[in-house]
């Protein structure tokens, strides 16, 4: 064993980079990506320095993989994730501030509005059919509404 680590040279590296990359590709979810790329900056550096001794290439290979997985982990957190659908998956807060007609009398308080092509529960003051309503909060499935005046 000891003979096999006093012979890694950058071939031995980009095939440990091009394994876990491959591994990668099945959904490990970004963890063996970094190690693949420490293991590649690894190679290059053994390229560049034929040299460099076994007992500072896997120290660099350890330290190199963790810096890369930090580094992005950062950058993922302090980058907002912007979308053109910003409120996709929460249905119904795109109805907020919106005004819409009373499908089916508010009477003590709850009823039906019509938004768009679905019907939603609605609660707030009573209201007659077709009474103007705006939508001013969602709790669940059911929408809080105010009369337009």
């Amino acid at each position: 064993m000891l003979e096999l680590l006093q012979n890694l040279n950058h071939w031995d590296w980009l095939a440990l980079a091009a394994v876990l990359l491959i591994l990668e590709v099945f959904g490990t979810g970004g963890y063996l990506l970094w190690a693949g790329l420490a293991a590649a900056l690894v190679a290059g550096l053994k390229f560049l320095i034929p040299e460099l001794a076994w007992t500072l290439q896997l120290p660099l290979f350890g330290v190199l993989a963790i810096l890369t997985a930090v580094y992005w982990w950062k950058r993922q957190r302090t980058s907002p994730a912007l979308s053109d659908q910003p409120f996709l998956n929460r249905r119904g807060h795109e109805l907020i501030g919106r005004t819409f007609l009373v499908q089916q009398a508010i009477v003590d308080g709850r009823g039906k509005i019509k938004a768009g092509d679905s019907v939603w529960m609605a609660e707030g003051p009573d209201a007659e059919v077709g009474t103007a309503v705006r939508v001013v909060a969602q709790n669940g499935v059911v929408l809080t509404v105010e009369i337009v005046t």
